[in-house]
């Protein structure tokens, strides 16, 4: 974002991805995403631990629907088909990312791979599909950079 000299426009499919930003940066995505009209979940990771968990929580901050499976795969068609929730452009933000990032390593690579495959299918259908990743300062240091940060994955 604009502290690592980013400029990032939430109406332009083509800069669809997963973005990974400072905890600070979450509310102004979320007012700069209404403005823009875009349909705008949020998602608490706090505490979170283990994939049942994300997707319990993410089926209720994403409104799911009931014939949601609870699985990978369900979440991944779900993901790319958001239906239920008509609007022109997703913005999806997820608040404590790095304590699913620490507590279940593996499960956070697949959300990463699943949201990352959604942000493509809505570009690649010019819908503006963002995904933003709250992590604490301290997972920009050098050493600890998580993949790509305010770049697409």
């Amino acid at each position: 974002m604009s502290t690592h000299g980013f400029d990032l426009d939430l109406t332009k499919p083509t800069q669809s991805g997963v973005y990974f930003v400072g905890v600070s940066d979450l509310d102004r995505l979320a007012r700069a995403a209404a403005r823009d009209e875009l349909c705008v979940c949020r998602t608490d990771l706090a505490g979170c631990q283990d994939k049942s968990e994300l997707l319990r929580r993410l089926a209720a901050s994403l409104r799911l629907p009931a014939t949601f499976g609870h699985n990978w795969d369900a979440l991944a068609d779900c993901l790319r088909d958001l239906g239920w929730m008509p609007a022109w452009g997703y913005v999806l933000l997820f608040d404590h990312a790095d304590e699913l990032r620490q507590a279940a390593a593996a499960d956070y690579d697949i959300l990463l791979g699943i949201l990352d495959d959604a942000a493509t299918f809505g570009g690649d259908h010019d819908m503006p599909w963002f995904a933003f990743l709250a992590l604490p300062d301290s997972a920009f240091d050098d050493d600890m950079r998580p993949r790509e940060s305010v770049s697409p994955l």
